[in-house]
């Protein structure tokens, strides 16, 4: 009977069939129901020693279970004994397990299934079956929904297996059973998402090899766990909850343990509450209530996977393309700057957000620059394309291709990116900040977009190197500009405001060295740095010139 759904499955998507087929087999079903079932009998084991167990030599029992006085600390409540047996709170003994079995959920789920689809496109590129899944009629979003229902399928058998104690521990703790159904919808969602960004992340970076499963996972699960203990503090690092669906958790803890509950977090929920109901986004309050912060973190997964989908499409059947193409990634950084910008409105401190913002902007486009910046081969024919339509006289126009074109190099693009995060901070700074800081904030974001266009323009010249190791130039070479000024001027002990400080507006964190810094060397900086970006782009075209020529001369001696 098993063979027949699979065999109907196979109809319906053949990826998906071929994935199933290869896992599903009595062995791997067995071992994977039998790790599902015994983490839930030990979870149960462990919660059961928790409760309290009479002795003696005790006159005086506390214990977290328990109903008497003292009930709102956390640690426990001093214990009613009733005919010989302790009287237990069976609710907060349900509602632990609920939230043990909602964060190992979330773990298990993201950061194994991580691992499982990175690794099965490894051994695929390695085997070389990944040009022939290429070659084959199926659709590209029917290939990778094949790989995103089948490679995990184990894993979602055993987290099948994990949901009647979960919908049974949250109904015992007396939450809300369309508080738990949301809850899990969000799990799901993020799954997707994240799910999503593994396939891509295992297309991208095939040059890893063997280590691209680990990395992506390590990167994951320490995502998963900086995101798990942290709390909305109403400031621009709240971007960073709305991919986390443990965010909605205060939102199903029962009003009676707000006070005795905490959600992997130092605080309890009470103060985990009234800060997500505090939480606002250009002043609407998304977080005040369960649905409105579960349509907020739905409506993000959703554009997020929407993109990843749409880059996994352009990837795979073009592995010489790039991520993203430039229309996308002008979309990208347009929203992430608007929604960071409603997030920050809320801060009482305008100076401490822009070292947030800072950060921000050299993480986001350091992706950028990886996810536009096309390789030696598709520059060469872009070169050699654009010398043939000069030459025969064709209409052309350069900036039109640089910021639109597929093929172009992605300098401009990042300018252009660069320029939508400075015309959307840039008034709302005017607007907002106080009138002391505005000075200071503009020109840190001028001198941390200055610097990024430095380090596209030095990748896209470590592209164009004729070495097969490249990539790895180029990421290593804008990784140490971005890292090792800082770094060496931290161990020299060389601080901003101090004999030697000015060195930091050479790096992309000056917000602090500007406070210090004078008129002269401030604009003496800035103007070297756009000397240098100048003269790297001065490179940059010699050098796209003469791979045209090459590349034309290569194909009329052919």
């Amino acid at each position: 009977m098993l063979s027949t759904q699979i065999q109907k499955i196979g109809d319906w998507n053949p990826q998906l069939f071929r994935e199933i087929k290869g896992r599903f087999k009595t062995r791997n079903i067995v071992l994977a129901t039998g790790i599902s079932l015994f983490g839930q009998l030990l979870l149960l084991m462990y919660h059961f020693t928790q409760l309290p167990v009479l002795n003696p030599l005790d006159k005086y029992y506390v214990n977290r279970y328990c109903t008497g006085n003292n009930k709102s600390s956390y640690s426990g409540a001093s214990c009613f004994i009733l005919n010989g047996n302790f009287v237990i709170d069976w609710q907060q003994w349900w509602l632990d397990i609920f939230i043990w079995l909602s964060f190992l959920g979330i773990f298990a789920l993201l950061t194994a299934g991580t691992f499982m689809l990175i690794g099965d496109l490894e051994r695929e590129e390695k085997r070389g079956t990944l040009n022939f899944i290429r070659l084959s009629p199926q659709s590209t979003q029917s290939i990778f929904l094949g790989k995103l229902l089948g490679v995990p399928s184990l894993l979602y058998l055993a987290a099948a297996l994990a949901l009647p104690l979960h919908l049974w521990s949250g109904i015992n703790a007396k939450i809300p059973l369309s508080l738990i159904l949301t809850f899990e919808g969000l799990v799901i969602a993020a799954s997707i998402f994240i799910y999503s960004a593994a396939l891509l992340f295992g297309l991208v970076s095939s040059w890893l090899g063997g280590f691209q499963p680990w990395l992506g996972t390590m990167i994951v699960f320490l995502f998963s766990w900086i995101l798990s203990y942290k709390n909305i503090t109403k400031d621009g690092w709240d971007l960073l909850n709305l991919f986390s669906p443990s965010t909605i958790l205060p939102h199903l803890i029962p009003e009676t343990f707000l006070k005795t509950q905490r959600i992997f977090g130092n605080s309890d929920a009470s103060y985990q509450l009234s800060q997500l109901k505090d939480w606002q986004w250009f002043y609407l309050p998304v977080g005040e209530t369960a649905p409105s912060t579960a349509c907020f973190l739905l409506l993000n997964y959703g554009l997020w996977t929407a993109l990843i989908w749409q880059a996994l499409k352009r990837y795979f059947r073009n592995p010489n393309a790039t991520a993203l193409s430039k229309k996308q990634s002008y979309l990208l950084i347009a929203y992430l700057t608007i929604l960071n910008l409603g997030l920050i409105l809320q801060s009482s401190s305008t100076i401490s957000q822009l070292y947030f913002i800072g950060f921000g902007i050299v993480l986001v486009f350091s992706g950028l620059i990886a996810a536009l910046s096309p390789h030696r081969q598709t520059l060469q024919d872009w070169a050699r394309y654009r010398q043939e339509r000069l030459k025969t006289g064709v209409k052309y126009s350069l900036i039109r291709d640089l910021i639109w074109g597929e093929k172009s190099p992605a300098v401009v693009a990042i300018a252009v990116n660069l320029l939508i995060v400075a015309a959307l901070f840039v008034p709302a700074t005017l607007i907002f900040a106080e009138t002391g800081d505005r000075n200071q904030i503009i020109l840190g974001l001028l001198y941390t977009l200055s610097f990024m266009l430095i380090c596209a323009t030095i990748a896209q010249l470590m592209l164009l190197m004729k070495t097969s190791k490249r990539s790895l130039w180029a990421g290593g070479t804008v990784a140490a500009g971005i890292i090792l000024p800082p770094m060496i001027l931290g161990v020299l002990s060389i601080n901003p405001g101090e004999n030697g400080g000015g060195l930091w507006l050479l790096t992309p964190f000056a917000l602090d060295a500007i406070r210090y810094a004078s008129i002269n060397v401030i604009v003496s900086t800035l103007l070297a740095q756009f000397a240098f970006f100048g003269f790297l782009n001065f490179q940059l075209t010699r050098q796209l010139k003469k791979a045209g020529e090459s590349a034309s001369k290569a194909l009329l001696k052919s």
